[in-house]
């Protein structure tokens, strides 16, 4: 739950900020290039290419047009806090840890405990689950033994099932203008082996870890950097920590919540001892010589690899510990007795003892999982292999669903707007051309041939997943009327046309669009025919033009493209808080506008400036975004970015949410029926909370 807790008033030069620097959009692209050469490469990374250098400028713009300092404003503060939950029974012991409880080798479950543990509600379709039992899941490689990570979501702040950032290892965060970070660590919280979680974690990954020059050479990773700015971070006790840039860092807290999320704490009992600082120097050199190390720095980074799980003596925070080490081709990860949630009824999670990874070949992951190997499933699965999946639900016990994938579109059209070819350039850039096409594509015939009516049509924008989402926004100039798509290339002077009834351009070529694929799969072909044939009604011939994939980037980046396909934007279901920084020219990998991206990623040494206005109110709009105070001030410039995006059709999504089979035990519960499947947001299963799975034997 997130509660702004204290908001001044927005005055009247809020506003008047906002209207001034409309009219600055060739100084702020100029602060940008400056700021960038200023600052240099690393201020650049430090925002992951996201067009940040500028900030500081881009502020005493703001605060010299208006007449007014920018901290004239009263501090906006936001609380992060998690709502009460009642537990209805008391603390239940594990029966899988009671034999080690009576023997003296655990504490009870009461002091394994926080002080506050997290109590997890039922979601509306979970009950209360029984403790005990094992998984069995597949991988294709040994190294997805991260997956326990992945899958186990333990995080200081993560992901709900709304999308909504809350508190999960953290109690509490307290965010003043977005630059402020202050965050309260559960008192009593313990690692896996029951040593205390506290500040000094994060302190020692912070002064003797991030920077120190053998561990980090490189000096701390730069996405913790802000303009060229590193934190101030202040130890305020054992449970309490603040960080805080100069500037907003709107990144922060989505990184925390990632699937490999940015870890800035760890296990410090345990890793001073392979530390130059904290170890007695023969017995450190004594256990660089066993451990095959070329020196101590080596070692300790082999050992404190939290997110690769390689090493099971690492202590962790995740509901499951890794208990074998690579090479391996099964792995065994067994509940964490100090893991920190528990459920209404006093039972700690996780509800599952174990969980079981075993490596086969991918080609192999279908058949073994339609013969039962496999308690829950969904990498090496595709949706090509439901029909051979449901074959075998019945004799080997399980349920197959359909999660929905949330690319922007599955596959997007991308008429590169920086073509070197004049008249397409001049087409492209016009409006009314780009809505025509999106108008003459048969969306709804695409799905039902292609898909089975399975997705979702429209644009290639938010999904109804996101917080963000408008009809709207999917609609807009996405409706099959290629009656309407006529009148629009008409309107434009496009009346001329062959004896074949192909218009043809004003240079009196034939409008015969080429569109170009990396030709990797039968799915880009089957529905550029279908595209083809939809076009052809309003007098535009498509041809399909394959090829490897980086001779397809290089022809898009040197301009020499005209159309590209391509999959849609990576993340369909942002919140306020993600970056929309897919949807501004800021990268030359956008292919609709790839020569603009190069000028923003180079500092202008190569590519072409923004010369649209919609377009240069896009760069504006990410640059404010990413100096907002608050979580409402970031949701209006996003709703503002889409609305421009759902207006100009910038790209042609076709459509979205192409299922991805889910396997599913009969006997494994809480799994749920309908969900989203995606990387980031979502880490794959883990906004659904693993732990909170358990078995029905």
């Amino acid at each position: 739950m997130l509660l702004v807790m204290a908001s001044g008033l927005r005055s009247g030069w809020a506003e008047s900020r906002k209207r001034c620097f409309r009219g600055l959009s060739g100084a702020v692209n100029s602060a940008i290039q400056g700021a960038r050469r200023g600052n240099g490469t690393r201020s650049t990374a430090a925002i992951g290419g996201r067009a940040l250098a500028a900030t500081a400028i881009t502020l005493a713009l703001y605060s010299s047009v208006a007449g007014l300092p920018a901290q004239a404003e009263e501090p906006v503060v936001e609380v992060l806090s998690l709502p009460e939950v009642k537990v209805v029974r008391g603390l239940q012991e594990s029966s899988y840890l009671s034999e080690a409880v009576t023997a003296g080798k655990l504490p009870p479950v009461a002091e394994r405990l926080p002080e506050t543990p997290q109590v997890v509600p039922r979601g509306s379709a979970q009950t209360v689950g029984k403790s005990g039992g094992s998984v069995k899941t597949l991988i294709t490689r040994e190294k997805d033994i991260r997956l326990l990570v992945v899958y186990g979501y333990a995080r200081l702040v993560g992901y709900n099932e709304k999308l909504e950032i809350t508190p999960d290892i953290l109690e509490k965060v307290e965010v003043e203008d977005g630059r402020s970070f202050t965050f309260y660590l559960r008192k009593g919280h313990r690692w896996s082996d029951g040593q205390p979680f506290t500040t000094e974690d994060f302190r020692y990954y912070w002064e003797d870890v991030a920077n120190n020059d053998q561990l980090t050479p490189t000096g701390p990773t730069t996405s913790l950097s802000v303009d060229g700015e590193f934190p101030e971070v202040e130890v305020i006790d054992e449970t309490t920590i603040r960080y805080s840039w100069p500037q907003p860092n709107p990144f922060f807290l989505t990184q925390l919540s990632g699937a490999r999320p940015l870890f800035i704490f760890q296990p410090a009992h345990y890793l001073k001892q392979f530390h130059a600082k904290y170890a007695d120097p023969e017995k450190l050199a004594k256990k660089v010589e066993d451990s095959n190390a070329r020196d101590w720095a080596q070692m300790h980074n082999r050992k404190a690899r939290q997110y690769r799980f390689t090493n099971p003596k690492l202590p962790t925070l995740q509901p499951w510990v890794n208990t074998v080490k690579p090479p391996s081709t099964r792995f065994v990860a067994k509940r964490n007795p100090f893991y920190h949630r528990i459920d209404e009824f006093g039972q700690q999670l996780p509800y599952l003892d174990e969980v079981i990874l075993s490596v086969v070949a991918g080609s192999l992951v279908p058949a073994k999982v339609g013969a039962g190997e496999s308690d829950l499933q969904s990498r090496g699965l595709n949706f090509s292999d439901y029909t051979f999946l449901k074959e075998n639900d019945e004799r080997s016990a399980y349920d197959v669903r359909l999660w929905k994938t949330v690319r922007g579109s599955q596959l997007a059209l991308y008429p590169n707007l920086n073509t070197n070819d004049p008249e397409w350039r001049k087409l492209f850039r016009d409006v009314r051309f780009r809505r025509a096409m999106s108008l003459a594509t048969n969306r709804h015939e695409i799905n039902q041939v292609i898909y089975y009516g399975l997705c979702i049509e429209g644009n290639n924008t938010v999904l109804p997943a996101s917080p963000l989402y408008q009809q709207d926004y999917r609609d807009s100039w996405a409706m099959f009327d290629p009656q309407a798509a006529s009148a629009l290339l008409d309107e434009l002077g496009l009346t001329e046309r062959n004896e074949d009834g192909i218009r043809l351009l004003p240079d009196g070529r034939e409008m015969e669009i080429i569109v170009e694929t990396a030709g990797e799969n039968t799915e880009e072909s089957d529905v550029l025919e279908l595209i083809h044939d939809s076009w052809l009604e309003i007098g535009v011939k498509l041809f399909t033009k394959p090829s490897q994939r980086e001779v397809l980037r290089k022809r898009i980046f040197s301009g020499e493209t005209v159309m590209t396909m391509w999959f849609g934007y990576e993340n369909g279901v942002p919140t306020a808080d993600m970056s929309p920084d897919e949807f501004v020219p800021l990268h030359q990998q956008s292919y609709q506008w790839p020569k603009w991206g190069q000028y923003h990623e180079t500092s202008g040494k190569s590519g072409e400036p923004v010369d649209l206005p919609l377009a240069q109110e896009l760069l504006e709009l990410h640059i404010e975004w990413t100096t907002a105070r608050s979580r409402s001030e970031r949701e209006k410039i996003w709703h503002r970015i889409l609305e421009i995006h759902a207006d100009q059709v910038y790209t042609i999504g076709i459509v979205a949410q192409v299922p991805q089979p889910i396997v599913v035990a009969n006997s494994l519960k809480n799994v749920p029926v309908e969900g989203i499947y995606n990387w980031e947001p979502g880490a794959q299963f883990g906004i659904y909370r693993p732990d909170r799975f358990w078995l029905d034997r």
